[in-house]
């Protein structure tokens, strides 16, 4: 069974906006700290943007004022709304534990930004 399975990307126009989730099907990442990571084609994957299991998010420089990123500790969802999205936001998008657990990758969702 996926640990982590995403969903939501698409194409989408420059400043458009998308809804990414993430559900985790396992209560062990109820107790985590979560992030929403991209892999962009040639290039290292980043975090994006992480939250506490209290609710405190942190997020990395490009995505700050656009995303924002939430949980549900219940439904054991990780969501994150993506808004005014540019050309260079286009990626596979992953959820995991921050710092990641590599045996918990899924397949990720693809978001293109292009016009």
């Amino acid at each position: 069974q996926v640990p982590l399975v995403e969903s939501g990307g698409a194409l989408v126009q420059p400043g458009g906006s998308l809804r990414l989730s993430c559900v985790a099907t396992s209560d062990i990442f109820k107790r985590e700290r979560m992030g929403w990571y991209r892999q962009i084609l040639g290039k290292q994957r980043e975090l994006v943007a992480s939250i506490t299991t209290d609710g405190r998010t942190e997020y990395e420089d490009s995505a700050q004022g656009r995303f924002i990123i939430s949980r549900d500790i219940k439904k054991n969802t990780v969501d994150l709304q993506m808004n005014n999205l540019k050309p260079d936001d286009t990626a596979v998008y992953l959820c995991n534990v921050n710092p990641p657990w590599g045996g918990s990758w899924g397949m990720g969702t693809q978001v293109t930004v292009s016009s």
